[in-house]
């Protein structure tokens, strides 16, 4: 089922909100105002009659005549209340004129609380007491009518039946015309976002200085977009670079092949052909194997298999193929390990391909006579791994780009002396999914040094601790 726009939803709660919230306070409203009625209209009552208490206390010692004077002079005087008194006998001795309108019945007993009696569809509210003077008692009763009461109650409850849906209606107006204002920025980052596709990935949405929700989200999104434009550059890039080199050694072998069939050729001329093919196969195989590793390690399927292990031994492994290099080239080949072992939660596998990458360049790029040296200690609860060449070193403005994937600076890297650029990007994966970091500090003609490190492990691997 199709849902609602947000601006429809929010006014729906906003509504369903305002309504609750006014339905409530009108009855709180009505019910405080009739309340406050009755305890005005009680005040009243208890007021007169402790009036016609002190008038009876004081006039009772006379004739009854004079008695009803008294109290016809105090009704009079109390405007719209209305009182009769009776003797113990329960003989009438004052009624104001309009109470046999309203047929009040005499009520015996008293009671602290008025009550509300309907006579004649009138309502009255109407307090009784017992009067005791020396051996004399009598039974008064004061009443007010409610009508005017009511009337205004009714007008005021029919005030709130009106008007609370009125203002219902408008506020769901107002409320949906500024959801609808605050939300026409979020259509226009929509429309903005909706438009930009691999074409014009470099278009940015608007960032409204607003310092508010849609600013952060706006400020957001375009991070998002720049970190995407950045991917697909890399991609594109990749792609290009992939193929590019994938497509000179295809060439090359295809050459070849075209060249041996043109014409008869002899056996070792054939074997020659061969050869050539196979070198330039085993390049390509390389190639191909070093891209799916990098494909494999950005999808996140390249999983390491992590263990506790000394990095000196596997070092050590490593240096046993770079020393045989080096004397094929005429070049000093040093290894310093520390005297303790340094441990590591590695991929044996992993570190061994890492620094079989570094020494193999260390080597290629260090001239005839020069030294490399490889370098394992621990510092500030850090493996360092170090491999230090005297080659010809790297450019100031080519360092940040060293481990880019294809990238070979123009002077010190070829095709023919330096591979294809993708051996310090797999270093750096190896590095980072390690957890660790990898650094170059280099110069032209002062040869390079590249620095691994990787966090300890504190003390022995748990199979040292249970042997001991």
């Amino acid at each position: 089922m199709k849902s609602f726009p947000i601006g429809a939803r929010l006014t729906a709660w906003y509504f369903g909100i305002l309504a609750v919230v006014l339905s409530l306070f009108s009855l709180t409203a009505y019910f405080a105002m009739r309340n406050s009625i009755y305890r005005t209209v009680d005040d009243e009552l208890r007021a007169r009659m402790e009036g016609v208490r002190r008038l009876i206390d004081r006039t009772a010692r006379y004739e009854p005549e004079d008695l009803r004077r008294e109290l016809r002079e105090h009704s009079e005087l109390a405007g719209n209340t209305l009182l009769q008194v009776a003797d113990q006998q329960g003989n009438w001795l004052y009624r104001s004129p309009s109470t046999d309108r309203y047929e009040i019945p005499k009520l015996r007993g008293t009671s602290a609380v008025p009550s509300t009696l309907a006579l004649n569809n009138v309502p009255l509210r109407v307090l009784s007491a017992e009067i005791q003077v020396g051996d004399q008692s009598y039974f008064a009763q004061a009443a007010v009518p409610l009508d005017d009461f009511y009337s205004a109650l009714h007008l005021f409850a029919t005030l709130l039946l009106v008007s609370v849906p009125i203002l219902l209606l408008s506020a769901a107006a107002g409320g949906y015309w500024i959801s609808r204002r605050a939300l026409a920025p979020v259509d226009q980052i929509t429309q903005t976002a909706r438009s930009i596709s691999v074409h014009n990935l470099s278009s940015r949405l608007i960032v409204p200085q607003t310092g508010d929700e849609l600013q952060r989200l706006s400020e957001t999104l375009n991070s998002m977009l720049e970190r995407l434009e950045a991917a697909f550059k890399k991609i594109i890039q990749f792609t290009a670079d992939a193929s590019h080199e994938l497509r000179t050694p295809v060439a090359v072998m295809r050459t070849r092949t075209e060249l041996s069939l043109r014409k008869p050729r002899s056996a070792e001329e054939y074997r020659e052909a061969l050869a050539q093919v196979h070198s330039e196969l085993e390049k390509t195989s390389e190639l191909v194997e070093q891209l799916m590793l990098l494909a494999r390690a950005d999808y996140g399927v390249e999983a390491l298999q992590l263990s506790t292990e000394d990095l000196r031994q596997i070092v050590r492994d490593v240096c046993g193929q770079g020393k045989a290099l080096s004397e094929a080239k005429e070049i000093e080949f040093q290894d310093q390990m520390s005297r303790q072992p340094v441990w590591v939660k590695a991929d044996a596998h992993a570190l061994w391909r890492l620094f079989l990458i570094l020494i193999h360049n260390a080597i290629k790029y260090t001239p005839k006579g020069g030294r490399v040296a490889v370098v394992v200690r621990q510092e500030n609860g850090f493996a360092i791994g170090e491999v230090r060449d005297t080659g010809i070193g790297i450019a100031p403005e080519d360092l940040p780009n060293v481990f880019e994937r294809f990238y070979r600076a123009d002077k010190a890297r070829s095709r023919e002396s330096g591979g294809v650029g993708l051996g310090l990007s797999i270093g750096r994966w190896i590095a980072e999914a390690h957890g660790g970091t990898i650094e170059v500090g280099s110069s032209l003609g002062g040869g390079s040094i590249f620095t691994l490190r990787l966090p300890l492990i504190d003390g022995e691997p748990p199979e040292l601790k249970s042997a001991n």
